[in-house]
């Protein structure tokens, strides 16, 4: 049985034992997107690792805020899925995908995203993404969101994924298979998906 848990309500162990110990994601420690430039990696691993623990708040149940969730299979640290205010990734604010065909206001602090879906090796190919993309529409939602969106690969049924690292991000059927629905094509292989809550971020 899959499960998944606000960050916070997490251990720092469990969360890399789901990052792992060499490959992209421990490289990465889910900072791709909080940084802006070409040099965001080359410092060491501890203080992209040292800044997930604080926005995390890994640990630390009682916190007032945290951002992801950390799924568990059969009690086993499964998946990590990052979701947070759309305004907190700086990354995303000149990047093509998700603006490109739309006029969005790029600071709407009621519009929430999903960028990153880590898998931990050994447990793939068992609905660890799903469940937590499912998962995050719930955490936005409860934590007052108005929107949450996701910027998925295009992945044609028994196409193969040169990089499948790309795979990332997700595809558009996890997405679709959460509630998601496409509201734009930024680019062939990209598409920005979207649960709208009916309610609205603005005064």
């Amino acid at each position: 049985m899959i499960s998944a848990v606000p960050a916070n309500e997490a251990s720092r162990e469990d969360l890399q034992a789901v990052f792992g110990e060499r490959g992209d994601p421990h490289r990465c420690q889910c900072q791709y997107f909080k940084t802006t430039g070409s040099g965001w990696a080359k410092g060491p691993v501890e203080e992209r690792a040292a800044a997930l623990y604080a926005q995390t708040r890994c640990g630390d149940p009682g916190a007032p805020a945290t951002i992801g969730l950390v799924a568990y299979l059969d009690g086993e640290p499964a998946g990590w899925c990052a979701v947070e205010p759309r305004a907190a990734y700086r990354r995303l604010r000149t990047a093509r995908v998700p603006w490109a065909g739309r006029d969005e206001d790029r600071d709407d602090p009621g519009v929430w995203a999903v960028t990153c879906f880590v898998t931990r090796a050994g447990f793939r190919r068992m609905g660890v993404s799903g469940a937590l993309a499912r998962a995050a529409v719930g955490f936005a939602r409860d934590r007052g969101a108005a929107a949450v969106e996701g910027y998925p690969m295009v992945v044609e049924p028994g196409a193969d994924v040169p990089w499948p690292a790309e795979l990332y991000v997700g595809t558009v059927g996890i997405f679709a298979a959460a509630g998601f629905v496409e509201v734009s094509r930024p680019t062939q292989r990209r598409a920005v998906m979207r649960v709208d809550f009916g309610v609205s971020s603005r005064p």
